[in-house]
């Protein structure tokens, strides 16, 4: 049976490996090479890795409070596991939009500046302000048994909100 008149299904292991593999630096291979519509439909897998990601960060927030970690250090190490897993997708978006809506006058300038791998100063304002504000409303929850499902809920509605962005949204470029 080919892939194209496979039951839906069966496409769902590969779909979620594409997920992984877009939003994560984990080590997992895909069988081949992904069929045309493959992004598109691993894109309702993205809240499931987003989950995954959360839950990752909570279970390291929850053994540096097992070890004593005040509750900053405790959720800077999970953020930090956090960026590790992903490769810092997110943090590495928020820079190039900070960037080129902070320096770009129009869309063709915004859009430039956005697709240059250099970091400006928008940019790193954009990460250091997020991951402080993350890190401050984590360590305000302190107790682990509200930190992990705030991870898990925040990692989810996160990746899901990229997949209900690009649904809804019309493309920057052609």
């Amino acid at each position: 049976m080919h892939e194209e008149s496979a039951p839906p299904v069966s496409r769902w292991p590969a779909d979620l490996a594409l997920a992984v593999v877009f939003l994560t630096r984990l080590p997992l291979r895909l069988s081949g090479p992904p069929a045309e519509d493959a992004h598109a439909r691993a894109m309702g897998w993205f809240p499931l890795v987003g989950a995954g990601v959360g839950l990752f960060g909570g279970a390291v927030y929850a053994l540096a409070a097992l070890a004593h970690l005040p509750p900053l250090p405790a959720a800077l190490l999970a953020l930090g596991a956090m960026v590790w897993v992903t490769g810092a997708l997110h943090e590495d978006g928020a820079a190039d939009v900070a960037d080129g809506f902070g320096g770009g006058r129009d869309k063709t300038r915004k859009l430039e500046i956005m697709r240059d791998s250099r970091v400006g100063s928008y940019g790193v304002l954009a990460i250091v302000f997020s991951v402080a504000v993350r890190a401050a409303a984590l360590a305000a929850l302190a107790e682990p048994r509200a930190v992990i499902p705030a991870l898990l809920a925040s990692g989810a509605l996160s990746r899901g909100g990229m997949a209900a962005i690009a649904r809804l949204m019309d493309p920057a470029r052609a």
